[in-house]
């Protein structure tokens, strides 16, 4: 249920989508001014890419989908549960995306697709861990499903309906971390470029390996 929900799983999906907004805020000033977190637009690319013949781009697009895939397929092979419970495998699962987005900082830097590829796997694996809680979703990448949620929602309260304002709340904190997070990221791009992507990858290793120090002591 929602309400068993715990403490720190609000704080962290707020982190993850606060992280999330900066990488894609990166993603969308860089090189190639594309999309990192989510793949919604990167498949329409991909059709256009098919329809007009070209291979360079349908390769390019067609790598940044199965590098997202290959992050989700990452994530299930380290965290292998679906609910979200103290003293799963995170720490792991954020040690690997931060050095996934340590290793894509300087390739994108320099124009490099395979920087991108690194971030879209980085960020497939994060979207993947933080997904499910007992029917409680939590999509820390991307905010199509949130706003549908959240409209939803809304619409139910306005028919009288009763809804519960934890499911609000959820869709209130993911989608405002993930603004801010954009918000910090295209600031901070003004003066890093695309070493922006270094305050996540930190994020993510600082917060992996504390957790993973905390699950040694206290849950194994």
């Amino acid at each position: 249920m929602l309400r068993q929900l715990p403490r720190w799983a609000w704080i962290g999906g707020g982190l993850l989508a606060f992280i999330a907004g900066m990488i894609n805020a990166v993603g969308f000033m860089g090189f190639r001014h594309q999309a990192i977190t989510h793949l919604t637009g990167t498949t329409t690319l991909l059709g256009a890419a098919v329809a007009e013949g070209n291979r360079g781009e349908m390769l390019h697009w067609a790598l940044a989908i199965v590098s997202f895939l290959a992050g989700a397929v990452l994530s299930g092979f380290i965290v292998q549960q679906h609910t979200l419970k103290l003293g799963r495998r995170y720490g792991v699962a954020l040690m690997v995306e931060s050095a996934l987005l340590f290793a894509a900082v300087p390739l994108i830097h320099d124009g490099n697709d395979i920087g991108l590829c690194l971030a879209s796997i980085a960020c497939g694996l994060q979207n993947a861990m933080a997904s499910t809680y007992s029917g409680a979703t939590f999509r820390t990448t991307h905010l199509s499903g949130i706003f549908t949620d959240l409209g939803i929602y809304l619409g139910q309260r306005l028919r009288g309906l009763e809804v519960d304002s934890l499911r609000i709340q959820v869709c209130v904190v993911i989608a405002s971390s993930f603004l801010v997070g954009s918000v910090v990221g295209a600031l901070v791009f003004g003066v890093l470029a695309e070493r922006t992507l270094l305050l996540p990858a930190v994020l993510t290793g600082v917060v992996g390996l504390a957790y993973a120090i905390y699950r040694h002591r206290h849950l194994t």
